[in-house]
């Protein structure tokens, strides 16, 4: 695969159809923006092997990932070559999840060249000076890939909570790591629109590349979603499954039965036409495949509809909505 070469693809697999699909996609480049949930809505060319091109960058990222929150150190590894088997070629862990260093052991066991699985992690806290801090985000990519030359592809700060002088302090950590080489992308996570402009005043890089927040259609977030698309921010969703909460909501169910998939399908492919970049998580073997089998099926404009409608702002997170003050 080439999403993770030293230049990104041409044109991303999705667009490379129809002259209609091409177009957008040079647009796309020239422009160097997101294309808009219209476009994203209308392609049905998504494939496993999709790619969405990281502002700033000439690197890409895998429109499907691969989620481990919760996944115990025993179970982690296993779900992770489980994943790349089916065809997963982008995992998500955090220093928090505790579970790094069996992310990258799994990437290490399935004999896939590194360069093509894309690994993300996230700093939740700083470390109580810009060196230790430092050397938090450090260890986390060495436990990660452990090689000479080893790198992260990207790295998140987890949360705002922690204020002000502590985020300053981990992007600038994330910013010296990317001038060293041992990180290639740099983003932010559960950060609202004023989190994301506070950071102009002393970021040397901005936009943040990536945004993971809780997206699904019960919390869709629209006003930190514009706002990133009007940056040129990838946005990732967590929680896309809604941790089976909404397996039986009835209006989910009957898209489900329309097209002979599973809910959960349905609410990845979702996400992926809302030009998401979705994070499903699971450690059962059938539903991490099944998770991954969303590209024989296009939801239509009345499903989309209908699953839009189902927003319910704040109120409809299950872990958080950002705030946008």
């Amino acid at each position: 695969m080439s999403h993770l070469s030293s230049h990104h693809q041409p044109l991303p697999a999705q667009y490379q159809t129809t002259d209609q699909g091409r177009a957008s996609a040079e647009a796309y480049y020239n422009t160097n923006t997101t294309p808009s949930s219209a476009d994203a809505d209308m392609s049905p060319k998504l494939s496993l092997a999709s790619t969405i091109p990281l502002t700033n960058s000439k690197y890409s990222m895998p429109r499907l990932g691969f989620g481990i929150y919760q996944s115990p150190t025993d179970v982690c590894v296993k779900s992770c070559l489980t994943a790349l088997r089916a065809g997963y070629r982008h995992i998500d862990s955090a220093q928090f999840y505790r579970n790094e260093s069996e992310m990258g052991e799994a990437v290490r066991q399935s004999g896939i060249p590194r360069s093509e699985v894309f690994l993300t992690t996230k700093i939740l806290s700083a470390g109580g000076s810009p060196e230790k801090t430092y050397q938090k985000c450090l260890d986390s990519v060495k436990a990660i890939d452990p090689s000479e030359g080893g790198y992260v592809d990207l790295f998140l700060i987890h949360s705002p909570s922690p204020g002000a002088a502590k985020r300053k302090e981990m992007w600038q950590a994330l910013e010296k790591l990317v001038e060293e080489k041992m990180v290639r992308s740099i983003g932010v996570s559960n950060f609202g629109i004023g989190h994301i402009n506070e950071m102009k005043e002393f970021a040397k890089i901005w936009p943040p590349q990536v945004n993971q927040i809780e997206l699904h259609p019960w919390n869709q977030q629209r006003e930190i979603v514009e706002y990133c698309r009007n940056n040129n921010i990838v946005i990732q969703a967590y929680c896309p499954l809604v941790r089976n909460n909404k397996a039986y909501e009835e209006n989910l169910v009957g898209i489900a039965k329309k097209h002979d998939k599973t809910t959960g399908q349905v609410l990845i492919r979702y996400c992926l036409q809302k030009d998401w970049v979705p994070l499903p998580k699971s450690d059962t073997p059938s539903r991490i495949e099944a998770n991954a089998d969303l590209y024989g099926f296009e939801l239509d404009q009345d499903d989309m509809t209908t699953l839009d409608s189902l927003d319910q702002g704040p109120r409809g997170a299950i872990v958080q909505a950002v705030k946008n003050d």
